[in-house]
């Protein structure tokens, strides 16, 4: 895809932005529209069940609705939805005690042959175990396959902090899936 056209869909969906900033539901339903399906993934990324995570992106869809007068830089919708949809997400979370999970996806790919089945389960009890602040920049990294600068802003977070708790994440996954080994 050429620049032209990459350029000419930021406009787009910024004059989007910006009618619906106005009170335009109908360019309002036209972003979430094209954003329903990354807005789910993350959503399923966190609660691995279809209804939970539809209800939290009904929630982040009527929260933002209620809000988006209040997005002062019409370019950050993106930014601005994915973190609604990660904050109902981990709301929904601590209201109903669950586990975080990867997405089927994610752990289907992994299983390529009988043996990788066991790995896929010791990866996704490894994320289990990990920090709320580790899982979500793997999360975000790895499943959403967003660049390190999108998670921070997605985070409001320094990149390097982004950086450094990737590389913490991914160590304390390789430990814990090394002591994992040690057991068999």
């Amino acid at each position: 895809m050429s620049s032209y056209f990459i350029l000419k869909e930021v406009v787009i969906l910024e004059k989007l932005v910006l009618k619906a900033i106005k009170g335009d539901g109908e360019s309002f339903g036209l972003l979430i529209n094209s954003k329903k399906e990354d807005l789910y993934r993350i959503a399923y990324s966190y609660v691995h069940n279809e209804q939970d995570a539809l209800d939290i992106i009904g929630e982040a869809v009527y929260k933002s609705y209620i809000s988006i007068s209040k997005l002062k830089h019409p370019e950050y919708f993106n930014t601005w939805i994915v973190r609604i949809v990660i904050n109902c997400a981990i709301n929904f979370i601590n209201k109903s005690k669950r586990i975080l999970y990867l997405d089927n996806k994610t752990i289907e790919s992994l299983n390529n042959e009988k043996n990788d089945i066991v790995e896929s389960i010791d990866l996704k009890e490894a994320l289990e175990k990990l920090d709320h602040n580790y899982k979500i920049v793997i999360i975000l990294r790895y499943s959403q396959n967003l660049k390190l600068k999108e998670i921070a802003e997605i985070l409001e977070l320094p990149l390097s902090t982004v950086k450094t708790r990737l590389y913490k994440a991914i160590e304390l996954l390789k430990i814990e899936l090394k002591e994992g080994e040690d057991f068999e």
